[in-house]
């Protein structure tokens, strides 16, 4: 059986709200009554008012689109962006029809259930539409036209998410099918005979030859065969995946890399916010913490508890970044490239628990402190990985755009240190860059949020490669 993604839409929105009015009636009476609460009407007009919001925010914020293809605490940011809103919302409405008696204890009430019953709720769905389609409910039949890059990268995210809900029945070619393997379906030449016989309920398209007589041919065959048709565009073949088109003068001009960073006003934002999380880290944690592992450190390896190595800050700009000691202070001057494997004999018995756990990574909140680094960016290469990374990665100065960071996108995608396979670590180079450069390109103090609460959950799980 097939449940149709609007129909899901519109029972989670359904379901929201129910728990929207049940945590606005839960929060009246725990703040005065229920009794006192039926003799302010003008509160009711509050709570519709509060429906309707929700359904108007949670549109504009896309809460509602997918229920699968976003992290936890993507969402979890969303929830909090909408209990925001409502309270705003609830407090103006407060002030503006004089309220005395439903005020503080209430927005604090309703804000607080709102959050946890609409987590609690998404936590639920979510568990749920995983176990149905691990037994193959609720599965749609896709293809996907083309054979190019942008095609099998958009494969291997099916095959990946499961999760998504696509049952993938193979690749259709744009011209000659080459060899058999990996699905094949055939040519856009038999497309209608392949859209029939599979029963396709879906297509993705992405062809290499976007010529507008080929994508109209696909469309009508799809559309014909009522079959639900996605375009991927092959933007591959330029770095940056965003632009910005203006005007100068009378010539419309494409800027191929758009960074918000590039404007004032968010690097203040981005500068505050570094500024106010890094003093909470350094006057709540590392006051006492760097005390104790420098003792702790000293007692095991005889040196310095914070090693200091220089590496490349924003603008290619050389910076001494600070780390808690976990290798033996002989072997810690990195003079080629040798990175650290599992058993290493130079790391110290305290040092594999700090590398594990990422507190190791700690000290750099007084990197930030100093304005050398950001709490979130692309992580800081030390000298001679830079030297050599240059050499394959055409692209990677332009990390040196913003601030290096404690944690980035990269690093929450698992691509976090190197490995000893010349090839495989190349790649992997390779695909950090990549991850680097979009979160630049896309920056939003969000987004920063929203990668802190991902490395913090890591952690939490054991995963090492959080930071």
């Amino acid at each position: 059986m097939i449940v149709n993604k609007r129909s899901l839409y519109f029972l989670r929105v359904f379901v929201d709200l129910i728990l929207l009015n049940a945590a606005f009636f839960i929060a009246a009476a725990a703040a005065q009554s229920l009794n006192l609460l039926l003799q302010r009407e003008h509160m009711f007009l509050l709570e519709m008012g509060l429906n309707i919001l929700w359904f108007f925010t949670s549109s504009i914020i896309n809460f509602y689109d997918d229920l699968n293809s976003r992290y936890f605490a993507f969402q979890f940011i969303n929830i909090i962006k909408n209990a925001i809103v409502q309270a705003l919302a609830a407090i103006i409405f407060i002030f503006a029809s004089k309220e005395d008696l439903f005020t503080r204890n209430f927005l604090i009430y309703y804000s607080g259930l709102l959050i946890l019953f609409i987590t609690f709720r998404y936590i639920i769905f979510r568990k749920t539409l995983k176990v149905l389609r691990r037994k193959g409910k609720n599965i749609r039949s896709l293809i996907i036209i083309g054979s190019g890059e942008v095609a099998v990268n958009f494969y291997n995210i099916l095959k990946d998410h499961p999760d998504f809900g696509y049952s993938f029945v193979g690749f259709v070619h744009e011209k000659e099918e080459p060899e058999s393997g990996n699905k094949n379906l055939g040519t856009i030449d038999n497309l209608n005979e392949i859209l029939q016989k599979n029963k396709i309920e879906e297509a993705v398209v992405a062809v290499s030859d976007s010529s507008p007589q080929i994508m109209d041919t696909i469309i009508k065959i799809c559309n014909r065969n009522a079959v639900k048709t996605h375009i991927i565009p092959d933007y591959f073949r330029y770095m940056s995946k965003r632009f910005r088109v203006s005007m100068l003068g009378d010539f419309p001009i494409i800027t191929v890399r758009a960074e918000p960073l590039d404007e004032v006003q968010w690097r203040f934002v981005k500068r505050t916010f570094d500024i106010i999380l890094s003093l909470f880290v350094t006057v709540f944690i590392l006051s006492w913490l760097i005390p104790i592992l420098g003792l702790i450190i000293k007692l095991q390896s005889p040196g310095p508890a914070i090693y200091v190595q220089e590496r490349i800050g924003v603008r290619s700009k050389r910076f001494k970044c600070y780390k808690f000691r976990t290798m033996h202070a002989d072997n810690t001057h990195e003079k080629k490239f040798t990175p650290a494997i599992a058993d290493d004999q130079r790391i110290i018995p305290v040092g594999g628990f700090l590398r594990k756990t990422n507190i190791d990574e700690l000290p750099q909140f007084l990197n930030v402190l100093k304005g050398d680094m950001s709490v979130v960016g692309p992580r800081p290469h030390s000298i001679p990985y830079e030297e050599k990374y240059k050499q394959f990665v055409d692209e990677i100065r332009m990390r040196q755009n913003v601030k290096p960071g404690i944690t980035g996108w990269a690093q929450i995608h698992g691509l976090r240190g190197d490995v000893l396979d010349e090839r495989e670590n190349t790649i992997r180079i390779k695909k950090r860059v990549e991850y680097d450069l979009w979160y630049i390109e896309n920056w939003s103090l969000w987004l920063d949020i929203q990668i802190i609460l991902l490395t913090i959950w890591k952690m939490i799980r054991g995963e090492s490669k959080g930071l």
